[in-house]
């Protein structure tokens, strides 16, 4: 799912490109090859066009990457998985976090990047669910978006971004940390590490045991 509207469709031969996903994933990836390093499994949600599976899992051979998302954008994330896909990255599958529990072997980890503020707050609640019963033991969570902090917005920027995410639907929005924190908690994790990331992003990370 691209983080706005700077976002170019597939075709036939081409998988859909977000110019969003490209600039991040290189930030990204930084900090999970600490993250993941013992890391062995991964369920990616809402993999959106791919390029993000395609690089981390490039940059972490040592563990299986499995990407995931709604029906429709699985063409193009196929598409993008049969030109690029490195050994470890699994094909992608259907998956809508609402059907609960998914459907899906325990993980070590799962992984979305840019879906809670795009998501309504019931989708971000099963996405919590749904990651709790996804994750074995000593499970771990990695999301990486904007959060506002106390209610505040950490920029301006991220205000505009949420007043647009809002009037193109009302159920979307930039979340509260302290609410998707306590969800986490739920399900049996403690937040290990908040990330500050480029272009007013969080990557934050939760760990079960």
């Amino acid at each position: 799912m691209p983080q706005n509207t700077d976002y170019t469709p597939g075709t036939n031969s081409h998988p859909p490109f977000s110019p969003a996903a490209e600039n991040n994933k290189g930030p990204i990836g930084e900090v999970l090859s600490i993250e993941f390093a013992d890391v062995k499994s991964v369920m990616e949600i809402a993999s959106g066009t791919g390029q993000h599976a395609v690089h981390l899992a490039s940059l972490l051979p040592h563990l299986s990457w499995q990407p995931s998302d709604l029906a429709e954008n699985l063409p193009g994330l196929a598409l993008r998985h049969e030109q690029e896909a490195p050994a470890n990255l699994r094909e992608p599958m259907l998956l809508d976090i609402a059907e609960l529990p998914w459907p899906v072997e325990p993980v070590d980890a799962v992984y979305a990047a840019n879906c809670l503020h795009i998501v309504s707050w019931p989708l971000v609640e099963a996405f919590f669910e749904g990651a709790g019963g996804a994750t074995n033991e000593t499970g771990m969570i990695a999301v990486y978006g904007p959060f506002r902090y106390g209610g505040d917005f950490t920029t301006q920027s991220n205000a505009d971004f949420d007043a647009f995410l809002r009037a193109r639907d009302p159920a979307a929005g930039i979340r509260d940390f302290e609410a998707v924190n306590e969800l986490a908690e739920a399900q049996g994790f403690r937040l290990a590490h908040d990330y500050d990331m480029p272009a007013n992003n969080q990557l934050l990370i939760w760990r079960r045991g």
